[in-house]
């Protein structure tokens, strides 16, 4: 008897090992991939803010000279402000506007919320670009959908591309619409599992909708409100093809952003090099944005 539990209990790792063989077997395209288009690419790229290539042949050695430039470059400080001023409103808009959808199409009262969602989250399966063009239809200066409405009650037409406030209003409310519906649906998740009988409990209470919200959905909701701020913030640094669609960047830099200077940089004045250290720079940003905001989320809930 002692025997067979020995022999048992021998054959155990040996079928766990030939299990997390075939686990390793079945996840290795995806570490292949991760590690051909990610990885390579981010090693080559450090690489490259320390030479001055410029896309072609050129490549020689530089050493930090680049990060010297960059942080002596005005339009760089400039470009920095028009992304963080873009976050800033971009997040909290997106956040407000995602929770809210999910919190009305989530209500048991609401008739044909599936068909809502579906709509909703419809942009988030289109191209970006397509997007781009759909606003740039809506808020063409000449022929926008937008300006001929204003027009028939009276009220002269908006240079939306032309007016750098008007401008970066047009790529917030674009970038918005075009992924509040990923939120949602993270947020129509997260209120399906907040207990009915927390609320039910405060009804009897006396709390009203407000007070509900504030004080039960709210704080069940931190967790996942943490991970799409996160996300919401990556996607604002990094948004390129909705605003290029739009406004190209104007009028001048208005609306350039800093992956839209990266690119014109990198492959427009074929200074491969120094725009590889803006990624280098931006990288690092967002490395300890989301290290602050980790810490502060561990913070408050162990507070």
């Amino acid at each position: 008897m002692g025997k067979t539990n020995q022999q048992g209990a021998a054959a155990r790792p040996k079928r766990r090992d030939y299990r997390q063989k075939w686990a390793f077997l079945f996840c290795l395209p995806n570490i292949l991939f991760f590690l051909v288009f990610f990885v390579a690419p981010a090693v080559v790229g450090i690489w490259y803010s320390f030479t001055n290539y410029n896309g072609l042949k050129k490549m020689d050695f530089v050493g930090i000279q680049n990060y010297i430039t960059l942080f002596q470059d005005v339009e760089f400080y400039k470009v920095l402000f028009n992304t963080a001023k873009f976050v800033l409103v971009f997040v909290p808009v997106g956040y407000v506007v995602a929770l809210g959808l999910a919190v009305l199409l989530s209500a048991d009262a609401m008739k044909g919320s599936t068909i809502l969602r579906i709509l909703v989250y419809w942009p988030t399966l289109l191209s970006t670009i397509m997007v781009g063009l759909t606003w740039k239809w809506i808020f063409g200066e000449n022929f926008g959908l937008l300006n001929y409405l204003l027009e028939q009650v009276g009220i002269p037409r908006i240079g939306w591309a032309s007016n750098p406030g008007a401008a970066f209003f047009t790529t917030v409310i674009a970038s918005v619409w075009a992924g509040c519906g990923t939120n949602m649906l993270i947020f129509i998740g997260a209120l399906k599992q907040i207990p009915e009988e927390l609320k039910e409990a405060a009804r009897i209470d006396g709390a009203n909708s407000w007070q509900i919200f504030r004080a039960i959905t709210i704080p069940h909701l931190r967790p996942v409100t943490f991970m799409v701020l996160i996300l919401s913030m990556i996607t604002g640094f990094k948004e390129f093809a909705m605003v290029q669609t739009l406004t190209n960047g104007g009028p001048g830099t208005a609306t350039t952003y800093m992956i839209q200077y990266i690119y014109t940089t990198g492959f427009t004045k074929l200074r491969v090099g120094y725009a590889s250290a803006v990624s280098m720079v931006l990288f690092f940003i967002l490395m300890v944005l989301s290290f602050v905001q980790t810490k502060t989320m561990d913070t408050t809930e162990n507070g």
